[in-house]
C-alpha cells in the first residue's frame, strides 16, 4: 500500500510563503499525475492544482501566479510553493497521487492531510 506523507504546512501571515512537500512511501508503477487538494471548514474538498507525467500543470483560478507545483520523479515527491498568501487560503491540504499498476488498473492514493493557517 502507497503512503503519501505531507509536510510543511503552518501559520503564516498574510503574504507570506510556504512550501508543502508530498513524499510517496514506495516506488509506484506509473503515476498518471500528482496534485493538491485543499478543504476548508464546511466546504468541499477542491483542486488547488495538479501535474501530469509529462509536467503539464493546472491551477484552480483563485491560486494563478501565486502557487506553483513542481515534481521530482526520484523520490516521488511533488511540491506545492505557495506564494502572497491570503486568508482565504486557509484549509488543510491534501496530496493527491493518480497511479495505475501493471495490469492498469487506475488507483488513486491521499496524504493525511496539512493544516495551513494565514492570519495576522
Amino acid at each position: 500500500q502507497v503512503q503519501l506523507v505531507e509536510s510543511g504546512g503552518g501559520l503564516v501571515q498574510p503574504g507570506g510563503s510556504l512550501r508543502l512537500s508530498c513524499v510517496a512511501s514506495r516506488s509506484i508503477f506509473r503515476i498518471n499525475a500528482m496534485g493538491w487538494y485543499r478543504q476548508a471548514p464546511g466546504k468541499q474538498r477542491d483542486l488547488v492544482a495538479s501535474i501530469t507525467s509529462g509536467g503539464s500543470t493546472d491551477y484552480a483560478d483563485s491560486v494563478k501566479d501565486r502557487f506553483t507545483i513542481s515534481r521530482d520523479k526520484i523520490p516521488n515527491t511533488v511540491y506545492l510553493h505557495m506564494n502572497s498568501l491570503k486568508p482565504e487560503d486557509t484549509a488543510v491540504y491534501y496530496c493527491n497521487a493518480d497511479t495505475s499498476n501493471w495490469r492498469n488498473e487506475r488507483l488513486y492514493y491521499w496524504g493525511q492531510g496539512a493544516q495551513v493557517t494565514v492570519s495576522s
